[in-house]
């Protein structure tokens, strides 16, 4: 399992530097110039000072070559430097650690809210196939999956709103047991619960076909003993998979719902950063990003031996 693990790392670092590559080359080439916004929205005529802003260029290294700027900036990070930002001077870091903890706990919450709806649903639409209510859960599930977060949010705020004027508007951020928080928890979930209740639907079938399922029916075992004790557990096998590919779902679904709902987390600041034009910034949210796509990937495959012993018996056949 080490030596698994160890190869992952060592196939992630150059997809992670091709990335980060591709993201550089894009705010080098393509967002503008960061020092020169910053004089554009100053006020007064400071802007059409071009020996200023070239010497600020030259102090922040952004007058070099390109592939210099990457180099230097792969280099600093290397000893744990991340830079400070282009456009308020502040600590990158310290702007992505107190930024970092909102997404997380946001992410989590969607995933564990995901799998408590989404894994019941599929199965009581598994288990009562082709009926009504089998159709009214893939069909809400169908609807779900076609509303982007950047509609749902401002949708449902507003239906708060009318429906209910004497609630606070859920704007605003005070941690993950604050009761604003479920507004955005429901949005970021739509997707994910959309997905996940279709693939558990789809595995349940699939394992309600198996020999072992139709013994212990025929034995008269109790419907609910059946569901839990012999068809939870394969079905989980494809679905915790599931869940761990969705994350790139919620990264990308909280950059909108945290702009809608005011959470001070990464995807605001990420919007802010592109804005700017922001290099250190951008990259170093490209690399979390990436960090936790290919941690919750490791989790996923370290977890799939456990679920299905057969998959670990075919990893040490290889």
């Amino acid at each position: 399992m080490l030596r698994y693990v160890l190869t992952r790392f060592a196939i992630w670092i150059p997809s992670v530097l091709i990335v980060m590559l591709a993201v550089y080359a894009l705010a080098f080439y393509g967002a503008g110039d960061p020092i020169k916004l910053i004089f554009l929205r100053a006020p007064g005529d400071v802007a059409y000072n071009p020996e200023r802003i070239e010497a600020i260029r030259e102090s922040a290294g952004l007058n070099k070559p390109f592939i210099v700027q990457f180099g230097l900036y792969i280099w600093n990070l290397l000893h744990g430097q991340f830079g400070n930002s282009l456009t308020s001077g502040r600590s990158v870091w310290a702007m992505v650690s107190a930024a970092a903890p909102v997404s997380f706990q946001l992410a989590l919450g969607s995933i564990i809210l995901t799998a408590v709806v989404a894994i019941p649903l599929g199965m009581i639409a598994a288990l009562n196939q082709n009926t009504r209510l089998d159709y009214t859960i893939l069909g809400s599930a169908l609807f779900l999956w076609a509303i982007p977060a950047y509609v749902a949010g401002p949708l449902l705020m507003v239906a708060l709103i009318v429906l209910l004027p004497m609630i606070k508007v859920p704007y605003g951020w005070g941690g993950v047991f604050d009761v604003r928080i479920i507004l955005p928890l429901i949005v970021l979930s739509f997707q994910p619960i959309a997905l996940i209740v279709r693939q558990t639907r789809a595995a349940v079938i699939e394992v309600l076909s198996e020999d072992f399922v139709r013994t212990a029916r025929a034995k008269g075992v109790p419907e609910i003993v059946v569901a839990l004790r012999h068809i939870l557990r394969p079905v989980l096998t494809p679905v915790v998979t599931q869940l761990g590919l969705i994350m790139i779902t919620i990264v990308n679904g909280a950059i909108f719902v945290e702009l809608v709902f005011g959470l001070p987390g990464l995807g605001r600041l990420t919007v802010q950063a592109l804005t700017n034009s922001d290099y250190p910034v951008i990259l170093a949210i490209t690399l979390i990003g990436s960090f936790l796509v290919m941690a919750s990937n490791l989790l996923v495959d370290v977890l799939y031996p456990l679920l299905d012993p057969r998959a670990n018996d075919a990893r040490r056949s290889r």
